[in-house]
């Protein structure tokens, strides 16, 4: 899926979407940023960075420190596709964050959310 559109939208487009799904369901900016630096190894102040630059989708999964080694148990459908069949790797990252996310709103405890 190369120059696919969702990775050149600016993530500081995107997060604010996250976060009005998780608050809409009573959860918390919080939490969708724990999820966030969970997933890609940015700290909380890494993450406001990228933010912050208007960095795209793209160069923020390219910069991540490190994406947790536990994603690949992420495993479910995001947009009526199997997360874990996806063949290209950014896309696969983009939709991780998007089923947590989408866990997040549904209501499941953090624990879960984060694979421990």
């Amino acid at each position: 899926m190369p120059n696919h559109p969702v990775f050149a939208m600016k993530f500081a487009r995107v997060y604010p979407l996250y976060v009005q799904k998780a608050e809409r369901k009573n959860r918390t900016k919080e939490e969708v940023d724990r999820i966030i630096c969970w997933l890609t190894g940015y700290s909380q102040a890494g993450l406001q960075q990228q933010i912050e630059q208007e960095s795209d989708v793209e160069t923020v999964f390219a910069r991540a420190p490190a994406m947790h080694p536990n994603c690949a148990l992420i495993k479910g459908v995001v947009c009526g596709v199997r997360v874990e069949e996806i063949d290209d790797p950014l896309m696969r990252r983009i939709r991780y964050l998007d089923k947590l996310i989408d866990e997040l709103a549904k209501g499941k405890a953090m624990e879960k959310i984060l694979r421990q």
